[in-house]
């Protein structure tokens, strides 16, 4: 007798997110049948793997959005899961660093914020940041206490393990090449020439998330625009610069959050990103073209409403890329005492970036539903702070997705 389903629910993508919705699931529902299946030959290689290893406390996201929920209460479970664990972690501590007077206003503005989203902070003086940062200088700071670092990687390997301890499976190597709905099933046909079929499919291919949901035949009214993140090491003997984790103010118009000091839980300090428009989805390297991809984004109208919009900030950004001095100069501002010599070239990672047709920033984590199918459309930083919050909704969604035949 032919199984109507291979399994119950699919999830498309074995990064973070993809991992802690397979977990949430199986928590949620013993019995019920999750196959995971992933392009790369392991877990966690892109967006989570290539990200600075912060976990965010959640003080920049606007009230009651999704960021600054699922951050919040996922920085306090992600220190949790990762001491249960056994998993690397440390509470460093974050500064917010006004460095000069005109910077003042936002940061009283991220002050409240973070009161209205339950985080707790200390406003500091000049003097007061040199308790915590003897080498950063500014008119002003925040401190914010339950902020740290952790190895997402780790997370994301030990989130696999406890899925499939609970009966699920996870496939490497079997990139998704078509999606079709067949009665009240999801199949899927993947690079290994096998077709799974499921009650469900859960989206959670990170990049590639809006050509996934292409895929399904469903539009995603949002397009993935990559921009490379690119960072610089301090040199080994140059660590003690930075004790933490070191942040400007940041402009409330773009979401990155500008060059900051990242003090890893290997000891290492890293400086940047640089944002940069990349031009292949997966695109670390500067010279990494796929010109069906870059194609993509280039006849996407919401990318030139985004460059129209945003090219004086694109342009500093370009700068810093192209210039190792334009690159020190800014670092300086938080760190005087760091040179071009101290710093060493780091590995880039790439964020994927949701942009409307209209070029706005999506700046929330963005699901979408369909019958049987869940899209998981914009989840970069803090989606890694967020993921054990972020599974669960998923594996809510999913749930109610599967039981909906």
């Amino acid at each position: 007798m032919v199984r109507a389903y291979d399994c119950d629910v699919l999830v498309v993508g074995g990064g973070i997110v993809g991992m802690s919705t397979a977990f949430a699931i199986t928590r949620a529902r013993p019995g019920v049948r999750v196959v995971v299946l992933e392009k790369e030959p392991g877990p966690a290689l892109h967006q989570t793997g290539r990200n600075s290893g912060v976990i965010h406390s959640g003080i920049y996201y606007r009230p009651g959005s999704f960021k600054a929920r699922f951050a919040v209460q996922g920085a306090a479970e992600m220190v949790k899961f990762c001491a249960e664990h056994g998993l690397p972690h440390e509470i460093t501590g974050k500064l917010i660093v006004a460095t000069d007077h005109a910077e003042l206003p936002r940061l009283h503005s991220l002050v409240q914020r973070g009161r209205e989203n339950g985080v707790p902070v200390r406003e500091l003086g000049p003097a007061q940041i040199a308790e915590y940062e003897p080498h950063v200088r500014g008119t002003g700071a925040i401190h914010v206490g339950s902020t740290g670092v952790c190895d997402y990687s780790a997370v994301a390997r030990c989130l696999a393990g406890l899925a499939e301890d609970a009966g699920a499976s996870v496939r490497y190597g079997a990139q998704v090449q078509a999606i079709g709905r067949r009665g009240a099933a999801v199949a899927v046909r993947t690079g290994l020439g096998e077709v799974l079929r499921a009650r469900a499919l859960v989206n959670c291919a990170g990049l590639h998330s809006d050509r996934v949901a292409r895929l399904a035949g469903d539009d995603p009214g949002v397009r993935i625009v990559p921009f490379r993140g690119e960072y610089f090491e301090l040199a080994p003997g140059r660590t003690d610069l930075v004790r933490g984790l070191v942040y400007p103010v940041p402009d409330p118009a773009f979401p990155f959050l500008g060059v900051h000091l990242t003090r890893g839980i290997d000891g290492s300090v890293h400086l940047g990103p640089n944002a940069v428009p990349a031009l292949a989805r997966e695109g670390y390297g500067r010279l990494t073209l796929r010109p069906g991809e870059l194609a993509g984004t280039v006849a996407w109208p919401g990318s030139w409403q985004l460059a129209r919009r945003h090219w004086r900030y694109g342009a500093g950004e370009v700068r810093r890329s192209l210039s190792k001095r334009v690159f020190t100069e800014a670092a300086r501002r938080l760190l005087p005492e760091v040179t071009a010599e101290d710093l060493i070239p780091a590995p880039s990672g790439v964020r994927a970036q949701a942009v409307l047709r209209d070029g706005t920033l999506v700046d929330d984590f963005l699901f979408a539903e369909s019958p049987r199918m869940v899209h998981v459309l914009n989840a970069p930083s803090p989606a890694a702070t967020a993921a054990l919050p972020i599974g669960r909704e998923v594996a809510r969604r999913a749930l109610r997705a599967m039981e909906a035949l």
